[in-house]
């Protein structure tokens, strides 16, 4: 029997809104019917080299430290925000999936979630090439690898 899902895919805005910073990039923001129970979601992002994965890192860090359950996300190329709290070059999401043929239903949780510092979850959905743009929706796309179900 073949069951078919429709996932949650973000919105992507092509004009900028005034009402956002950052003229002339793309928006792209979570859908509002998905519901992520009482989570706060951070995101930083930039141009290169401003600090994205110290400050995400650090921030995780400091949540953790104030009780908070933390899952870093990292989508650098380089894994600089997870490395800094694993002390380890993590897989991929992508390399994950890759060792069992692209059927996410045969991964568990443990498979690409990775203890750090203080309990901070981590995860690495990698990124584009540097300079290419900005991995935002893969970030989105690794939460949803959980067969549609959000992971924490």
């Amino acid at each position: 029997m073949i069951e078919e899902v429709t996932l949650p895919y973000p919105r992507v805005r092509s004009q900028p809104d005034p009402r956002q910073d950052g003229e002339g990039s793309l928006q792209v923001q979570l859908d509002p019917n998905v519901k992520i129970g009482t989570a706060k979601v951070f995101a930083i992002y930039g141009k290169g080299g401003i600090g994205k994965s110290t400050t995400s890192s650090n921030l995780s860090a400091a949540f953790s430290k104030l009780g908070k359950r933390v899952l870093q996300i990292g989508c650098d190329p380089k894994h600089d925000s997870t490395f800094t709290l694993t002390k380890k070059m993590l897989p991929t999401v992508i390399d994950v999936l890759e060792t069992v043929d692209f059927h996410a239903e045969e991964l568990r949780v443990e498979d690409f979630v990775f203890p750090g510092y203080n309990g901070v979850m981590c995860v690495e959905a990698g990124g584009p090439p540097a300079g290419t743009g900005c991995g935002g929706y893969v970030v989105g796309q690794t939460l949803m690898v959980d067969g549609g179900h959000w992971m924490f």
